[in-house]
């Protein structure tokens, strides 16, 4: 039947995912007030990790003045973060993760669920997640992404105005320089890498 959408299989939605640009080493990190899809991901069963309004990296929860470090950072640690999968080190700085915004709250696998193409093969959004519009068609237009335009699905609650969130970041204990998972704000960076 012509115009109608054909469902595809969302198995996966909700896995984590590194986004590709975190394994350059001068790649400085996402912008809270950013979304952005990553269509083709390898590391997902869907192709698409999503990372929504998240400042950072995934892999770099404390951020980093870069190596060598940069003074002008406003990073307070000279901790290094290491480019996931294949060594070395970021060489610029990076912010650290927002507490209120994970990458288990912003960054894992998604798949299209809405737009504007009725031919489209669209998903449905397992328990948990719900189908929000997060690339609108002039925002995609703007970026000269407009085939990634539509809804997705994300974790439920979890599309807000960045203005709303909370402003504190990630902090490595004063009194450790290895903090252990007790003394963690953010968690120590899951192995996101398969």
């Amino acid at each position: 039947m012509l115009g109608a959408s054909i469902a595809c299989d969302s198995g996966g939605v909700g896995d984590p995912c590194t986004p590709e640009d975190e394994f350059f080493e001068n790649f400085s990190g996402f912008d809270i007030g950013e979304v952005n899809v990553e269509s083709r991901s390898f590391q997902c069963e869907t192709r698409v990790c999503l990372v929504n309004k998240f400042q950072g990296r995934v892999s770099c929860p404390y951020g980093t003045r870069g190596t060598p470090p940069d003074p002008e950072a406003t990073v307070g640690h000279d901790r290094p973060c290491e480019v996931p999968g294949f060594g070395g080190y970021v060489t610029v700085p990076v912010e650290p993760q927002r507490t209120e915004r994970s990458p288990e709250v912003a960054v894992y696998c998604s798949c299209r669920c809405a737009g504007a193409d009725p031919n489209a093969r669209y998903c449905e959004c397992p328990s948990g997640f719900e189908c929000t519009e997060i690339v609108s068609p002039r925002s995609s237009t703007d970026t000269g992404q407009a085939q990634l335009a539509g809804s997705y699905c994300v974790r439920t609650g979890s599309d807000v105005d960045p203005l709303t969130i909370p402003s504190q970041t990630c902090q490595i204990p004063t009194n450790e320089a290895a903090p252990g998972p007790e003394d963690l704000t953010c968690g120590t960076p899951p192995d996101r890498i398969d």
